[in-house]
């Protein structure tokens, strides 16, 4: 894995992770049918559609939020931190993956070259929590290793096998 240089020494290590997540996301779909993305198993557990989604939309809004311009495919699904609704056939996991091979690049690109300024500089989360982009990008880093690792219990679940990590 080569990050390369980036701007801001922060975000060397969430770089690494965000490679990592880039090659985790591809494996832990691997295999996984349309059909079985949008099993709850009698839960009111987000299912992997939703999840992949999910994770799709926030790489796509972490990259505006650092100036590239780019929508997902089901973005009217997902923007503004929509919840999972019953009774939607989501897209299946192959416009996923397109969605997230087009702004993968993007994003890493984006992430090496953030400057300090930009990731210091705090804005309003929601009405009186302020954060800064620094605390943001590293959540969003934190969620994406979350709900990868959800949807590879999903996996077992639906009685695929593991994850390859390689």
């Amino acid at each position: 894995m080569q990050v390369g240089s980036v701007k801001d020494q922060r975000m060397f290590s969430l770089v690494v992770l965000y490679d990592m997540h880039t090659t985790f996301f591809k494996n832990v779909l691997d295999g996984i049918s349309d059909k079985d993305a949008h099993q709850r198993l009698d839960t009111k557990a987000n299912h992997v559609a939703w999840l992949t989604g999910s994770l799709v939309e926030q790489r796509y809004e972490l990259a505006g939020m650092l100036g590239v311009s780019k929508t997902s495919s089901a973005n009217d699904l997902f923007k503004d931190n929509q919840g999972i609704k019953d009774g939607v056939e989501y897209p299946s996991l192959d416009i996923f993956r397109k969605d997230w091979d087009a702004i993968t690049p993007e994003l890493r690109t984006a992430l090496c070259e953030v400057t300090s300024e930009k990731l210091d500089e705090q804005f309003e989360m929601m009405p009186g929590m302020n954060m800064s982009h620094y605390d943001l990008v590293t959540f969003i880093i934190y969620r994406e290793a979350n709900c990868i690792g959800q949807i590879a219990l999903w996996r077992r679940l639906l009685g695929y096998e593991a994850m390859k990590y390689m």
